[in-house]
Order: C-alpha cells, then structure tokens, then sequence
C-alpha cells in the first residue's frame, strides 16, 4: 500500500481514538471519584495514558512516511518501529505505577480497615469501558493489519490493555460490593501483569522488525512460489526476506538459461521483480540476482 494513505489512514484512525479515550477518561474519573473506587480511578489513568501513546503514534507515522533523503536513501520506516519501542515504554510505566497504588491501596486498607464499598456508578463505568476499549481495539487493529503498521497494532494493544484492565476493575468492584472491599485495589494490583505483558510483547516486536528479521514462513513460501512460477525460471536459488519497519526487503537468486542473451536474463529478472512486488504491497525493493543454468 502506498505510503501516504497508509499514513493518512493510521493519522485519521489515530485521531478517532484520541476522542473516545478523552470521553472514556473523563467519564471513568468522574466515576470513579464519586463512586469512591480507587480501581476505576486508576482505570482512568490508564485511559488517559492511551492518549498520550497515540501521540507518540502520530508522530512516528508522520515521520516514518517520509520520502528517502541523502540521509536516509532507504527510508523512513523504522522511526515507527522507535515509536512502538516508546508506546511499550508508557504501557510498561503505567502497569507498574497502577500495581504499586493497588497495592499500596489494599495495604492501607488492610491495616486500617476503613475501605468503603464503591458505588454502582463506578461498576456501571467498568462495563462501558470494557465495551467500548474492546470495541477500539478491533477498530485499530483492523486498520493496522490493513495497512501494516506495527506501531498502529502497538497502540491497538494498548487499547486492548485497558479493555483487560477495566475487567480486572469491574471484578475487583464487583467483589467489594458483595462485602469484600479490599478486591477493588486488589484488583488494581493484579492488573499491572496484564499491562506489563503487552508492554513486553510490543517492545520485543518492534525490535525484531529493527534487526532485519526475517518475515514468516508462509510469507517467505508464498515469495518462493511467486518468482519460480515466472516464465523463463528454471529455480530458485536462494529467497532472503527482512523486514523493515512495516515495510519488506527481498534478495533473490534464480536461475535461467546459461545460454540466453543478456537482454532475455534481465527480461526474466524483471518479471520475477514486478510479480513479487506486485503480489506483495509490503515490499519496499526486490532485488533479484540471476545465476546461469548450465542444464
């Protein structure tokens, strides 16, 4: 897909989240604070996270769309990928700061012994959150398979830790509410896991996609498949993939007719060049190699 619609696309689906996370925050808070949960006023917290984190996602696709320079003769892509990398930073920050409330909360709570129940308000906020995270997590998610944009699906995880945090929230309410009142930052406590997680699995996808690892296996097949099929090529040699940020890089060897003059080699190559990045948007460049076949 071409480069700016794929960033126009990330940038307008960036913008829509940034509304409903501004609402949901703004909603669960006063939610929270007046129904006396502490559980879903770190809920909110991790909402309003959520915004800044797109940011962090607008910024890198509008700089990773750029145009290659002297500087850069092969793009700009992996300053998404370091936008990921920062998104799995904020993730991992507010999953270790809403565990350490939680447990701080049940702590004082246990030795004081003065937690109050949370209101209905606040277990009726849960459940608009869970719905409507869940909701924007396949929203973006959707769009950045569509477009393959790593930090886009970085940023819909992110979603979709609030959608598990706002569970966690509407459990630990739950339970307060049926005379347990120490579930609710408990409960806050157990979400930090959940969120760490995902702040992990981010960090360790982006940095693959910034070490030139190779794509998956059926991609890799589907490559081989599509460049044997070529007229005029009589094997492959050797297929190496890399990603690139969201983008893909392959170098191909295959082999043709040792006799044939040099203009029908470089037919074949071409061929084998415009099929794969014809059949394969993601690829940036193919860069074919073609080996003389004695047989």
């Amino acid at each position: 897909m071409e480069a700016k619609h794929a960033a126009r696309t990330a940038l307008r689906v960036s913008r829509r989240g940034i509304a409903v996370n501004l609402l949901l925050a703004g909603f669960k808070l006063a939610a929270g604070l007046v129904a006396h949960s502490s559980a879903m006023v770190s809920d909110a917290v991790h909402t309003l996270s959520d915004v800044l984190s797109t940011v962090a996602v607008m910024i890198g696709v509008t700089l990773s769309s750029r145009e290659s320079d002297k500087e850069h003769p092969y793009g700009h892509e992996r300053l998404e990928c370091v936008a990921a990398i920062v998104l799995s930073a904020i993730l991992c920050a507010t999953g270790v700061g809403i565990g350490y409330a939680g447990v701080r909360s049940a702590l004082a709570g246990v030795s004081s012994d003065t937690l109050a129940a949370p209101g209905l308000l606040a277990l009726v906020a849960a459940a608009v959150s869970i719905l409507a995270k869940e909701g924007l997590y396949r929203y973006t998610r959707a769009a950045a398979e569509r477009i393959g944009s790593c930090a886009l699906k970085a940023d819909a995880w992110h979603h979709r830790s609030d959608a598990l945090s706002s569970v966690g929230s509407f459990a630990g309410i739950l339970g307060a509410r049926l005379g347990l009142p120490i579930l609710d930052p408990a409960a806050g406590a157990i979400l930090c896991v959940f969120i760490v997680k995902a702040a992990v699995t981010i960090f360790l996808d982006s940095v693959a996609r910034m070490t030139d690892r190779a794509c998956d296996d059926e991609t890799t097949a589907q490559i081989f498949a599509a460049a044997a099929r070529q007229p005029g090529v009589r094997g492959v040699d050797q297929l190496r993939t890399r990603l690139f940020g969201s983008r893909m890089y392959v170098d191909i060897e295959i082999r043709a007719d040792g006799a044939a003059p040099l203009h029908e080699a470089h037919d074949i190559a071409q061929r084998v060049h415009d099929a794969i990045e014809a059949e394969f948007p993601a690829v940036k460049h193919c860069m074919v190699h073609v080996n003389p076949d004695q047989a």
